[in-house]
């Protein structure tokens, strides 16, 4: 049997967190900014993890690469302890943060990647290989000999994969990879990293507040919430156990007053264009037998949930919370 790539089990990470309580006085006070987190990525999976701002994605990514201990629980990363060894665990793994780069600012970026080849020990002739595959695969050869620093935001980031790539790692680990890019920089970051996946078997973790990063890219998403695992599962299974509304667009043949049926009303309406929100409950079939029958139709379109407005039921608490398809306590 393969080794998991991760394992997560009952992992907690708790801070003390100081507070002023009155004069000079500080009140201190434990918050777990993760609570008991269990997981298991298996190798050549593509797997988002989601969650709002706190809900302790950044300090779960942290623990994986070793910048962080947990406080309890056990994690092994390619079968390691990060925390323990993590000189050995960062030759077997690549990071990128969106915001923050790991190339060598003053330097031209043919130069930071020969760097990148030192501190791995990658030997020359692998390295060269593997620089040739990524500068035609991100590429690169454009601005191969320009300073990083003189980069723009998508030609950085695209370096920094490429760093994060050069010693042929088993995993990769993404924190907002595709933050502030320009549509045709996601475009090519996101075709990069489906074959990468695809094609070499890389084993990919993603944070982002990119949903269609995860739309485009992941099969499986684990949706983390106040530091508990809320969901683990496929997006379309996530469509089903949130009670997402449907959007029903209907053009009539000629403008009217707003559509009313069965407690749906048009909650949009432009000329001969009318938008009404389904429940998740409602009848699709049955509502547009109605509308056929008491209007003349000149087209009519069901359009379903969002992954935003999935989400947004999500954390809003429309839902039970659901991990790996067994309700558990909120």
């Amino acid at each position: 049997m393969p080794v998991p790539m991760i394992e997560a089990a009952d992992v907690v990470k708790s801070f003390t967190v100081r507070t002023r309580s009155g004069g000079l006085r500080r009140a201190r006070r434990t918050v777990r900014a993760v609570d008991g987190v269990s997981f298991t990525v298996e190798p050549g999976e593509f797997v988002g993890y989601l969650g709002p701002n706190g809900a302790g994605k950044s300090t779960t990514i942290k623990m994986l690469t070793g910048i962080l201990t947990a406080s309890s629980g056990t994690l092994r990363v390619c079968g390691l302890d990060p925390s323990r060894r993590r000189t050995v665990l960062a030759r077997r793994i690549g990071v990128v943060f969106g915001q923050r780069t790991t190339l060598w600012w003053d330097l031209p970026l043919r130069d930071s990647l020969t760097l990148v080849r030192r501190l791995y020990r990658v030997e020359a002739a692998a390295h060269r290989a593997r620089l040739a595959e990524l500068t035609a695969l991100l590429e690169l050869e454009p601005f191969l000999d320009t300073p990083v620093r003189q980069l723009s935001l998508g030609q950085r980031m695209r370096g920094d994969l490429a760093a994060a790539l050069l010693h042929d790692p088993e995993l990769l680990v993404l924190d907002e990879p595709t933050i502030g890019l320009d549509v045709v920089s996601k475009a090519t970051v996101r075709e990069f990293l489906e074959r990468v996946n695809a094609e070499r078997g890389t084993t990919i973790l993603l944070t982002t507040h990119d949903l269609g990063d995860i739309e485009r890219l992941c099969r499986r998403v684990m949706i983390v919430d106040h530091g508990r695992l809320a969901y683990d599962g496929g997006l379309d299974e996530l469509r089903r156990t949130v009670a997402a509304d449907r959007l029903l667009i209907v053009e009539l043949a000629r403008p009217g007053p707003p559509i009313t049926l069965d407690g749906i009303e048009a909650e949009r309406v432009e000329g001969p264009r009318q938008w009404l929100r389904l429940p998740r409950s409602a009848n699709a079939a049955a509502v547009v037998a109605a509308l056929t029958r008491d209007h003349e139709i000149r087209d009519i379109a069901l359009r379903e949930a969002g992954i935003e407005e999935v989400l947004a039921g999500l954390y809003r608490g429309d839902h039970a919370y659901w991990c790996s398809g067994r309700p558990v306590a909120p």
